[in-house]
């Protein structure tokens, strides 16, 4: 059952640990969560080879704005390895979610953040920390957020939990306060949750998913160890979690990996919530959507539309911002320059 390059210590190291978790008699019912996206296919794959008792159960949890060619991707998956691939889909979906709550912008934290500050009425106003708590007491966290209270990082660098770690988002909020409601209930609601209920409800023992360290954004904050044991009976653990690039791409080309469209004909880098405001690369998916599956775009556009033109608004704030921060550092260097030569 040769699954890889020997040279990539990585994956023979989750080879190790998940035929340990698989075989351990504590866990008698265990959860794979599968998203169809190349991460999630990788786990699969390795998953499958060392379940031998066919202890695991492979579920997806349906957002209700999916790919159409994530779909497909599912039911080639569940074919190629002869399993059943459990379909949960969200009691309040992404539509709902986005028009009772609010659409996301930028990040689950900043929209997390922004959202408190909105329920309470919040002006985008200056002021120190002492004198904004007195205003909104009730938004202690968020204000933190705004005013910058939260600590720097040992290296001095900026926290991402304080708004100066977004370039000019300050700025940007004051000159132009949102004109719709901003929140992170659809992740919540459509993943979180739902993974939660589903656990508990069907008294899982282990959760699998297929979370790597090497990607960006919370999860690299969240996540220190590829296992962690809960309060809630439901242990964790994440057998790719170790894998950079590199080894991901071994075990593809190693073991015949095939993903799906998303990637191989729409050009695309993620999977997921399909066209998420959160997504670096919410343009590119557009485009995708677009061309190959216009009916999801058009969704799309109606669910995160606000979102999508004040994301626009704020990066194009932010990239003016900086060309005067340039053009004043040229000038001050070119004063500095000539008062030398003078």
């Amino acid at each position: 059952m040769q699954t890889t390059d020997p040279g990539s210590k990585a994956i023979m190291e989750a080879e190790i640990i998940l035929k340990s978790k698989l075989s351990n008699p504590c866990y008698k019912k265990i959860m794979c969560s599968i998203s169809g996206g190349a991460d999630s296919d990788v786990l699969l794959d390795l998953v499958s080879r060392y379940d031998t008792e066919k202890k695991v159960e492979y579920v997806f949890f349906d957002t209700g704005i999916e790919y159409k060619a994530t779909k497909e991707h599912l039911r080639y998956l569940e074919e190629k390895y002869g399993i059943e691939i459990k379909k949960i889909r969200a009691e309040k979906p992404i539509p709902i979610c986005c028009r009772k709550y609010g659409q996301p912008f930028l990040s689950k934290q900043i929209s997390e953040w922004i959202m408190r500050l909105q329920k309470h009425g919040f002006e985008w106003e200056d002021g120190t920390f002492e004198e904004l708590y007195k205003k909104y007491p009730k938004c202690k966290a968020a204000l933190k957020w705004w005013c910058n209270m939260w600590p720097k990082k040992k290296n001095g660098s900026e926290s991402v939990y304080n708004i100066a770690y977004t370039p000019y988002l300050k700025e940007f909020l004051q000159e132009y306060p949102p004109p719709f409601f901003i929140s992170n209930k659809c992740c919540h609601f459509t993943k979180k949750l739902l993974a939660a209920r589903y656990k508990k409800n069907n008294k899982i023992d282990l959760s699998m998913t297929g979370i790597r360290k090497a990607e960006r954004g919370a999860r690299q904050q969240r996540y220190k160890t590829c296992f962690n044991t809960t309060s809630k009976g439901t242990d964790e653990f994440r057998p790719i979690f170790w894998f950079k690039k590199k080894d991901k791409e071994i075990y593809i080309e190693t073991n015949q990996v095939t993903n799906s469209k998303c990637y191989t004909k729409y050009g695309l880098d993620r999977t997921g919530c399909a066209c998420c405001p959160f997504g670096l690369n919410f343009e590119k998916e557009l485009a995708a959507a677009k061309e190959y599956e216009p009916n999801l775009y058009k969704a799309a556009i109606n669910i995160f539309g606000a979102s999508y033109e004040y994301t626009r608004k704020y990066y194009e704030f932010r990239e003016q911002r900086k060309a005067k921060e340039h053009e004043k550092k040229d000038c001050s260097s070119r004063n500095h320059t000539e008062e030398k030569e003078g």
